[in-house]
């Protein structure tokens, strides 16, 4: 198969793997934090659709509708992130898993949105090269987020959140900053994914979905952020390579799931484990 064909085949499935890679960088930043955030779909929806309409109905630049679409859920979250993060925990998972609920009926009952029917005819404006810049972007932030003063106080509060506090650590400040920004990364990824898929509906922003970005991270592992993109990318091939067994592919995607979890605890990623393993040789 050459290029061309390789290509024209599975650019799906790459766009895919790269606009997942983006939900994981966005979870992997508040559980760095310690928050147990089920908010990550809805902020994506929230991104998703303020571009799309911008796109539609106004003809705004397409650099303009990114802007838009990521600056949207950053204040939005900035806006709930004050009453909500005082929870911690499940608490925190059912306050964030209300949100997304209210951000899919808001969605659902809208004239503008398209109701139950989303939105079609989006123009596609996402190319391969525009997930790869903003992709890189996204992995070169975290990465020197989580080596600076910022990243230390993540782990800090992570670890021991009254430790945290009494060392002088600003933790509702830190927590804020992790939570908007998971927000404009989930952005980010809805509005790539709304210009190449050309359609939205509320359904994609639901319960589901972002259970699904949990278990990116729970799969892959939270000690490093890789371990959430590889999460990422396993989630979306392993229905692709499970294609040939038909109707029992989704059984057997549970099954692979289970397995690793229970055998791999802490993810598919865990520089604990390779440590381990290298002081062992």
């Amino acid at each position: 198969m050459d290029l061309s064909a390789f290509w024209s085949t599975y650019n799906t499935l790459i766009y895919g793997i790269g606009v997942q890679a983006m939900l994981a960088l966005s979870i992997y930043l508040t559980l760095s934090c310690g928050l147990l955030s089920l908010a990550n779909a809805a902020f994506m929806g929230i991104g998703a659709y303020t571009s799309a309409l911008l796109t539609l109905k106004l003809a705004l630049p397409f650099p303009l509708s990114i802007c838009a679409g990521i600056i949207a859920p950053g204040i939005i979250a900035l806006i709930i992130g004050f009453p909500v993060l005082r929870l911690s925990g499940i608490y925190l998972a059912m306050a964030t898993l209300g949100f997304g609920e209210v951000v899919r009926v808001v969605l659902l009952n809208l004239e503008i949105t398209g109701g139950p029917m989303g939105l079609i005819n989006i123009p596609i404006l996402t190319d391969w090269w525009h997930i790869a810049i903003f992709l890189f972007l996204a992995i070169y932030t975290v990465a020197r987020l989580r080596r600076s003063k910022i990243g230390r106080a993540f782990e800090a509060i992570r670890e021991d959140e009254t430790a945290a506090s009494l060392l002088g650590i600003n933790v509702p400040n830190y927590k804020l900053i992790a939570f908007v920004a998971g927000a404009m990364i989930a952005g980010l990824a809805g509005v790539l994914n709304a210009h190449y898929t050309s359609t939205l509906s509320p359904r994609e922003f639901g319960f589901g979905n972002a259970v699904d970005i949990l278990t990116m991270a729970v799969l892959g592992g939270t000690g490093s952020f890789i371990g959430p993109m590889i999460g990422s990318t396993i989630l979306t091939i392993l229905p692709e390579l499970l294609r040939f067994l038909k109707d029992f592919r989704l059984a057997i995607n549970g099954i692979i799931l289970v397995a690793i979890v229970l055998y791999l605890p802490r993810g598919i990623w865990d520089p604990r484990r390779f440590d381990n393993l290298r002081r062992q040789k």
